[in-house]
């Protein structure tokens, strides 16, 4: 009964989301900085781990787990916590975007790394004989029969793991990098229009990650035809 009351009673005024459009859209520019420019790090680190991971050295294994352990069993928010407050402590300052791109590329790497791994684990021996006997030189046997076969694998989960980092660059509002959310938490603690700012920001978020999946489509087309990518 109360609840219903609240309902009656309440009057959206979606006016506040269309005087402060601009706002908003400062916010999803740098959300989107940050989400791709940790993703392309990321990836990489993730590429560097896989290797590490199936190394026939077993200091490269070592160090490699290492990092995905640590970075997989820890949360998020103390790894941002840790890049922003903790490293200044023995000199190592940076901005609060700096950090969030960091922090979420590291996170990001770690969990790409034992997605890539499970790729490059799935390449038969048969396939690198096959190019070793075809005079292929090691760089083209890693790129073209390694690399490529295990990205293509493994890039449905790929997907999944960058829509997760998309969701998680929300985190990082914490420590005051000026994207999506935090824009929307500075709104609504001087409009407190809480409603109208936060269905709002979940609208945005959504665009977002549709946005993200179509350009992963066409990345999909463009370079792993021979895979089935899935929404």
């Amino acid at each position: 009964m109360g609840l219903s009351v609240c309902l009656m009673e309440y009057t959206p005024q979606f006016s506040v989301v269309w005087n402060n459009a601009g706002f908003f859209f400062q916010g999803v520019l740098l959300t989107l900085q940050i989400v791709i420019t940790a993703i392309a790090f990321g990836l990489m680190l993730g590429v560097l781990g896989a290797v590490g991971r199936t190394s026939n050295n077993r200091l490269f294994r070592v160090v490699a787990g290492a990092y995905v352990e640590v970075f997989r069993n820890t949360p998020f928010l103390i790894q941002l916590f840790f890049f922003f407050f903790g490293l200044p402590s023995i000199g190592l300052t940076m901005s609060s975007g700096q950090a969030a791109i960091l922090a979420l590329a590291i996170n990001f790497g770690a969990y790409s790394t034992e997605i890539i791994r499970a790729g490059v684990e799935g390449i038969s021996k048969g396939q690198i004989e096959a190019g070793m006997s075809l005079g292929f030189k090691k760089l083209q046997i890693f790129r073209h029969v390694i690399l490529m076969p295990a990205l293509g694998a493994v890039y449905p989960a790929l997907v999944s793991q960058v829509v997760i980092a998309v969701l998680f660059s929300s985190v990082v509002s914490q420590i005051s990098a000026e994207e999506l959310t935090f824009v929307g938490n500075y709104l609504q603690s001087r409009t407190f229009r809480s409603f109208e700012i936060y269905l709002t920001i979940s609208l945005i978020y959504v665009a977002i990650v549709w946005f993200i999946k179509a350009i992963a489509y066409l990345i999909q087309r463009k370079f792993f035809a021979f895979t089935q990518y899935i929404q």
